[in-house]
C-alpha cells in the first residue's frame, strides 16, 4: 500500500505520516488556521492530499474494515487504526519478534529424527 500511495504522489504519503496539511497564518502574534477562502493554490493542493489518501485507503478495504475506520477524520488516523489492527503496536511487534527469535534459537533436531521428519 505504501508503494502504491507513494507512486501517486509523495505528498500523499506525507499526509499519512504527518497528518493533514492545514495552512496557518499569524494574527496579532498568534498562529491560527487560515480561512479556506484565503488558501493559495499550493495550499489547496497540499490540503487535498489528505482527502485523496483517505479515498485510496478506504477504497482498498473490505466492508468490516471500512466501518472500523469510518469515524476517522484524517488519513493519518485511518492509517494508524489499520496499522494497530493488523500489526499491533510497536511493543506488540517487538514482543512477537523476540518470541520468534527465541523459538528459532530453541529449534533443535530431536534424537532419532530424520531431516524429513523435522
Amino acid at each position: 500500500m505504501k508503494i502504491f500511495i507513494e507512486a501517486l504522489d509523495r505528498g500523499i504519503w506525507d499526509a499519512i505520516i504527518n497528518g493533514p496539511y492545514i495552512p496557518k497564518t499569524v494574527i496579532d502574534g498568534t498562529v491560527v488556521d487560515k480561512p479556506w477562502s484565503e488558501w493559495s493554490a499550493e495550499e489547496s493542493r497540499r490540503a487535498q492530499f489528505d482527502c485523496i489518501t483517505k479515498n485510496v485507503i478506504t477504497s482498498a478495504l473490505n466492508v468490516d474494515e471500512f466501518f472500523r475506520v469510518l469515524q476517522c477524520s484524517s488519513a493519518k488516523e485511518t492509517w494508524d487504526v489499520l496499522e494497530v489492527t493488523h500489526e499491533g503496536t510497536s511493543d506488540v511487534r517487538g514482543v512477537r519478534k523476540h518470541a520468534l527469535i527465541q523459538e528459532y534459537e530453541l529449534f533443535r533436531m530431536q534424537a532419532g529424527e530424520s531431516i524429513a521428519e523435522v
